[in-house]
């Protein structure tokens, strides 16, 4: 009954919120509870409940604040050199363009933000690819891998934090082991950048253009009015910012601070240092409250969703179904398959209907081969590189319509490079030791 009811609930959650017929939010909070009150559940669904938003509380806290505090410093143009350097350099060769785009995205995307880092790659490096001649889909395929792997794997991007949460995890324990596996998909983004921009060489050859310096100040700058108006700038404060954020990037790998205190600290310190005008610090907070509260909201709303699914048992009911129907013989190759199927399983179905709806029921099959959550939780993101091509992803909509392509003809071109990317970050996991073979 448990298993009927689970697998059912599941279903009607993923078939809702693909449908769009429910918000995220909506379907996390409402389909639980009435499938908690259809299994006779309804005198403990509040608490339930509650044990659910305690086990969250931590990732919504980490994302709030990792927000704000990449927000503000993206408002202060930390990333502004980089873009005009990157500008400065490539100059005509497709090539040099094609992994300076890989640079910049992989910088960019440090902030989890699908939206920003496209707007941000696009608009610093349309203009050059249309004034070479370079192939849109290029720009668009880079751009869409970079995020791939910063956004799939830091704690604060969305995969891994739904991961985390749905879950349970620590964000530390989660993430330090994949730090290998990251650089990993960054030098595979970097080679398959390098692979394309020779393609594009081949065709065009090395154009000799003059990127006279007012030239690449204008593009810099169109790129950058993306993201923040020049009055909110702080150009003199780059190297502090900079400092701030290895600084902040060392101690989450030493793990001496709790990752949400870490990022509430790194971001009180940015708003003093770049803002010390309090009426200034509350207008860079409330130009970021609305992404941060809508991410916030889809996490406690998660809370219930994972309460009340591992509160009736229908987890551990599903769970065991599965196990019973897995070869003994593919138990050891657990976090294995889950790396490859995610693959598929993140193309069709959304990141909340999988983390939340798959992830949960993996995670419990898994256990029963001695395979830790945690594990899991790191395979199943070995798949995003797939996942934002599918056309459920918001930010890749904005992407094909920035390059004015058509999302079929990026799928066609890009799947290819994004199946091996998904392909070599899952071997380095398994060289590495982030998920092992048992």
């Amino acid at each position: 009954m448990l298993t009927f009811l689970g697998i059912s609930m599941v279903v009607v959650f993923t078939y809702l919120i693909m449908s769009k017929r429910l918000s995220p939010v909506a379907a996390l909070t409402v389909v639980p509870i009435v499938f908690a009150l259809i299994g006779g559940f309804g005198s403990q669904i509040g608490e339930m409940m509650m044990e659910g938003l305690k086990v969250v509380a931590p990732s919504a806290a980490l994302l709030l604040f990792a927000i704000l505090f990449f927000g503000v410093l993206i408002d202060a143009g930390l990333f502004d050199p980089l873009i005009k350097k990157m500008l400065q350099i490539v100059k005509g060769d497709p090539v040099k363009i094609a992994i300076g785009t890989a640079v910049l995205a992989l910088t960019v995307a440090l902030d989890g933000d699908g939206t920003t880092t496209h707007m941000i790659t696009i608009s610093a490096m349309y203009p050059l690819y249309k004034r070479l001649g370079m192939k849109p889909l290029v720009l668009a395929t880079i751009s869409l891998l970079s995020l791939s792997i910063m956004s799939g794997m830091t704690p604060w991007g969305g995969p891994a934090t739904r991961a985390i949460t749905s879950l349970g995890l620590d964000a530390g324990e989660f993430f330090v082991p994949l730090l290998p596996t990251m650089a990993g998909g960054m030098i595979c983004v970097l080679g398959i950048a390098y692979l394309l921009g020779k393609k594009e060489r081949e065709r065009l050859g090395v154009i000799d253009i003059d990127t006279a310096p007012s030239q690449t100040q204008a593009l810099a700058e169109a790129a950058a009015a993306h993201v923040a108006a020049e009055d909110i700038k702080r150009p003199k404060l780059v190297w502090v910012n900079l400092l701030l954020t290895l600084t902040v990037m060392v101690i989450l790998v030493m793990g001496i601070i709790p990752v949400p205190v870490l990022f509430l600290i790194g971001f009180v310190l940015a708003s003093m240092i770049n803002y010390p005008n309090l009426e200034q610090q509350k207008e860079r907070m409330l130009s970021h409250a609305g992404n941060a509260l809508t991410v916030v909201t889809l996490v406690f709303a998660a809370g219930i969703f994972t309460g009340i699914f591992s509160g009736t048992k229908m987890v551990d009911a599903i769970a065991n179904s599965l196990v019973a129907i897995i070869p003994e013989s593919l138990g050891s190759f657990f976090p294995l398959v889950v790396a490859i199927t995610s693959m598929p399983f993140t193309f069709v179905l959304s990141n909340d209907a999988y983390y939340f709806g798959v992830l949960p029921i993996l995670a419990e099959a898994a256990s029963a081969y001695g395979v830790s959550p945690v594990e899991i939780a790191r395979a199943s993101i070995l798949g995003q590189p797939v996942h934002f091509l599918s056309p459920l992803v918001a930010s890749t909509l904005l992407l094909v319509g920035m390059v004015e392509t058509d999302l079929g003809e990026f799928q066609k071109f890009a799947v290819k490079w994004a199946v091996i990317c998904s392909l070599f970050i899952t071997v380095v996991a398994v060289l590495t030791g982030a998920i092992t073979i048992l």
